[in-house]
């Protein structure tokens, strides 16, 4: 940056603490003011409805901050090495180019997170935007990186052709690396599952809420609420269930009556069948089915098959409860009872006791 040559040489004087004492009072002054501008700007851009505004201003404040510290640091030891005639002269416009980059790519990693927050607070999908976050990070660190080795000297096709062979070793020695990381990015492609739902597999010991989806490993928390780290590649090969997204929850059960309530059976399912129609939390429009359904060892059986409105996992018990607590009144209102295994045991060479009708 030969521009700070040129405004050292411009005012420079005799007295080199003279100078010193000059340069730090200017930037003083500059930060006192971007400090007063800064806060009037956050009062500013908070009155308005959209939210952009907010991001770009929290994105590069705090930045233009260390800009004008580190501009007023370098102008100070250009002034005393120049003074002393110190090698290091050279080197500071060279590190005052690296710590701008690094704070222009600070800037803009800041406006990603903030641009993130934003879509995730209007209801976007967070595991897309976590995605495309990542990969705009990704892009600006490889960006700010090839301009630093630019910077520092180095030839940037030379460092690609490097980065290629280099590459291709790292791949072949990281082949499960890299397959966990294609492996989360056709998780962000298909989004076969989202942070937040619930997902199970009938292929390993997997079920839990999705905390977090990285490049290597996604974070699930199980119901007994320990960790599990799964490592991506693995949802390439195993089938995952996603109960988060079913459209309802299924009512399943058969239940069994006595045989000596044999002669109600046809009245108690047709009770149950209409009570299931008028419930508030049955879809009626979904598969109903409730019929006598076979003769048990003790007990003739009877079956109840449909579904609820509500997927919520607590609700859904709660339905299901009145619904079974109903058909238990709908069975008693007929004098009927439930059957348990019974056994009759009859014993050979024992005659049972003939009954005697009492005398008149």
């Amino acid at each position: 940056m030969e521009w700070i040559s040129g405004l050292i040489n411009a005012y420079k004087t005799n007295n080199w603490m003279f100078d010193v004492t000059i340069i730090l009072l200017i930037t003083s002054v500059a930060f006192v003011v971007w400090r007063y501008f800064a806060k009037n700007m956050e009062r500013l851009v908070k009155m308005t409805k959209t939210g952009w505004d907010d991001a770009i201003w929290s994105s590069v404040w705090l930045p233009i901050n260390w800009v004008i510290l580190t501009v007023g640091l370098a102008l100070v030891a250009s002034v005393y090495a120049q003074d002393q005639n110190s090698a290091l002269l050279d080197y500071i416009p060279l590190s005052l180019t690296l710590i701008l980059t690094g704070l222009i790519a600070w800037a803009f990693l800041r406006f990603i997170n903030g641009a993130e927050e934003r879509f995730i607070n209007q209801g976007k999908d967070e595991t897309t935007v976590n995605a495309l976050g990542k990969l705009m990070k990704a892009a600006v660190l490889v960006i700010t990186a090839l301009g630093i080795f630019q910077t520092l000297g180095f030839s940037i096709s030379g460092v690609l052709a490097f980065g290629g062979v280099g590459g291709l070793v790292v791949g072949m020695a990281a082949k499960d690396l890299l397959a966990n990381f294609f492996g989360a990015f056709v998780i962000y492609l298909d989004r076969p599952f989202k942070v937040g739902d619930w997902i199970r597999s009938p292929d390993r010991s997997i079920e839990g809420t999705v905390e977090h989806i990285g490049w290597r490993v996604t974070i699930i928390r199980t119901f007994d609420k320990r960790p599990l780290y799964v490592p991506n590649a693995i949802f390439s090969s195993i089938a995952v269930e996603n109960p988060s997204r079913m459209s309802h929850r299924r009512i399943y059960e058969t239940l069994g009556i006595r045989y000596a309530d044999s002669q109600v059976m046809a009245s108690i399912v047709s009770d149950v069948k209409a009570m299931l129609q008028k419930h508030d939390e049955i879809d009626t429009t979904q598969t109903m089915i409730v019929n006598f359904n076979g003769f048990g060892s003790s007990s003739m059986d009877f079956f109840v098959y449909t579904f609820t409105k509500t997927t919520n996992w607590v609700h859904y018990h709660e339905v299901k409860q009145d619904v079974l607590l109903k058909i238990m009144a709908i069975i008693e209102s007929y004098d009927a009872e439930f059957a348990f295994p019974t056994q009759t045991l009859h014993i050979e060479g024992v005659v049972p006791e003939a009954k005697v009708a009492p005398e008149s």
